[in-house]
C-alpha cells in the first residue's frame, strides 16, 4: 500500500504539472508498474470484492452466442473463464480488450492453457479500438468492472455503442452509487453511501459515479437491471454495503 499511496502522490503531482498527453502516459506507467506485482494473484484477490459477474456473464451469453464477444478491460480473461468453455468456443472470435500488459499475458496462458484459439487479448484503449471486422459486428459487449476503472467511461460506451450490431447486446458490471434523487422504481443509497464509497474507491482510482446507469439506459434499451449491495471483505460488520449493479441492454 505504501508503494500505491507513493504513486497516487506523483500522478497527482504530474496532474498539476503536465499537459494531458504525459499524464495518460504517466497513469499507463502506474498501470503497468502496480499490476505487475498483482498479475499473478489478481483473480484470487479479487473474487471476493467483485459481485454479480457471473449473473452478467451468464446472463449476457445466453443472450448472444457465435458472432463477436468484445470483453472491454477484460484483464485476465476471467469472465471467459467464469462462461465456461462451450460459450467461448460458439463465438466465431472473442477479443479480450486492455490497456494493462502484465493482466493481458495472464489471459494469453489462459487461453493457451484451455485452447481458446478463437480469442485475442488486444493492448489498447476502449475509447478508440475497433475489431478488424469494423463498426456494428459486434454481437455481445461486455464491462466488468472496468467502466469505473476508465476515466472517459462515457467516450468508452459511446464507441462500444458505435461497435454493436443492430441486434447485439451491452453487459456491464460494476460499482456505483445512486444519484441523490432516483426515478421510480430505481435504488436509492443513502447519504452515507453516496459520499463514503466514491471517496473509499478513489484512492485505488476507482471512480464510482452516480451517472453510470442512468447514462446507460438512455444510451441502450434496457434488457435486465439488477441492483445489488455487497458487503467489503473484513468491514462488512461495520461499513454500509457496497452498491454495484448488473445491466443488460440492446441497442434497439
Amino acid at each position: 500500500w505504501m508503494m500505491r499511496w507513493f504513486l497516487n502522490l506523483i500522478l497527482w503531482l504530474l496532474h498539476r504539472l503536465l499537459p494531458k498527453r504525459l499524464i495518460d502516459e504517466a497513469f499507463m506507467a502506474y498501470s503497468i508498474v502496480f499490476h505487475q506485482a498483482q498479475a499473478a494473484g489478481y483473480d484470487s484477490s479479487r473474487k471476493r470484492l467483485l459481485h454479480g459477474r457471473e449473473l452478467m456473464v451468464q446472463e449476457a451469453t445466453s443472450r448472444a452466442c457465435n458472432g463477436i464477444w468484445v470483453d472491454m478491460g477484460g484483464g485476465t480473461g476471467s469472465n471467459l473463464d467464469m462462461a465456461g468453455d462451450a460459450a467461448v468456443m460458439s463465438f466465431a472470435k472473442v477479443y479480450i480488450v486492455d490497456l494493462c500488459v502484465p493482466l493481458l499475458e495472464v489471459a494469453r496462458r489462459r487461453c493457451a492453457e484451455r485452447g481458446w484459439h478463437n480469442v485475442e487479448c488486444v493492448e489498447a484503449d476502449a475509447t478508440t479500438w475497433e475489431p478488424p471486422e469494423g463498426p456494428q459486428k459486434v454481437d455481445l459487449l461486455s464491462y466488468s468492472y472496468s467502466l469505473t476503472m476508465i476515466p472517459d467511461w462515457f467516450a468508452a460506451i459511446e464507441q462500444g455503442k458505435r461497435l454493436l450490431a443492430p441486434d447485439g447486446i451491452v453487459a456491464v458490471v460494476d460499482f456505483y452509487v445512486s444519484r441523490k434523487r432516483v426515478d421510480d422504481g430505481m435504488v436509492r443509497h443513502s447519504y452515507l453511501q453516496r459520499a463514503l464509497w466514491p471517496f473509499y474507491f478513489a484512492h485505488g482510482d476507482v471512480r464510482l459515479n452516480a451517472d453510470h446507469v442512468p447514462y446507460l439506459l438512455w444510451a441502450f434499451s434496457k434488457l435486465e437491471l439488477h441492483e445489488r449491495g455487497a458487503s467489503l471483505p473484513y468491514f462488512g460488520a461495520i461499513l454500509p454495503r457496497v452498491p454495484y449493479y448488473v445491466f443488460l441492454g440492446s441497442v434497439q
